[in-house]
């Protein structure tokens, strides 16, 4: 999918932003510096840029921008398994448009409602609102879960099953502070380590 540099999500947040505070500007005189602060964060917060992924091969690579806050074995839910789970927290300041981590076919989707708590906590894979993704690969399948944090009120996936997607393509996005889970299989080996800054459709996770 083709997308702008500014995510197309945000355009509505930037314009009413941009409005009040030029409106605050004309009215208030200096005391629309709070406006202008708001514009400015929602502006760098629906950025979106083009990424190229890396081409190898056997490369899994980070569906969003953030920090890793998990590398471990556990049992997939949505695939009844045992996986590799890859965890990526989301801070406000992160790019948040999420990526494909592989090429394959979409052979699920799964909306839970849930809570909101902190993303960067455990428990908000198991009782937070999230999307999750079942993608068929020639490697094995891949579970890739969107999941909404503590101010996050909006998770958005634009694929359905039987849609394929290439890595590093964009297929969705969560509005302000999140988390993705990659569930993959215990044969892959993580390339990354908990603390970790990673690139969404550019930071290799894992190799098949």
């Amino acid at each position: 999918m083709t997308h702008p540099l500014i995510a197309r999500e945000g355009w509505l947040v930037l314009l009413a932003a941009f409005s009040a505070a030029i409106l605050a500007t004309i009215f208030l005189g200096a005391w629309s510096v709070p406006f202008w602060i708001w514009a400015v964060f929602a502006l760098q917060f629906f950025r979106d840029p083009a990424r190229v992924p890396p081409s190898d091969a056997d490369a899994v690579i980070s569906p969003a921008d953030g920090r890793i806050v998990a590398v471990e074995k556990v049992r997939d839910a949505y695939l009844d398994r045992d996986a590799l789970k890859i965890s990526v927290f989301m801070n406000v300041f992160n790019v948040h448009s999420n990526k494909s981590p592989v090429d394959g076919e979409i052979k699920g989707v799964w909306y839970m409602p849930g809570s909101f708590v902190n993303a960067d906590l455990d428990k908000a894979s198991t009782e937070n609102e999230r999307n999750a993704l079942w993608i068929q690969t020639p490697h094995g399948d891949v579970t890739s879960v969107q999941i909404a944090g503590l101010i996050a009120r909006r998770i958005l996936c634009y694929v359905r099953i039987g849609d394929k997607l290439a890595r590093g393509q964009r297929y969705g996005f969560i509005r302000f502070g999140s988390r993705v889970d990659v569930y993959l299989p215990t044969s892959a080996r993580a390339e990354v380590s908990i603390g970790q800054k990673v690139t969404g459709g550019r930071t290799i996770l894992a190799r098949w």
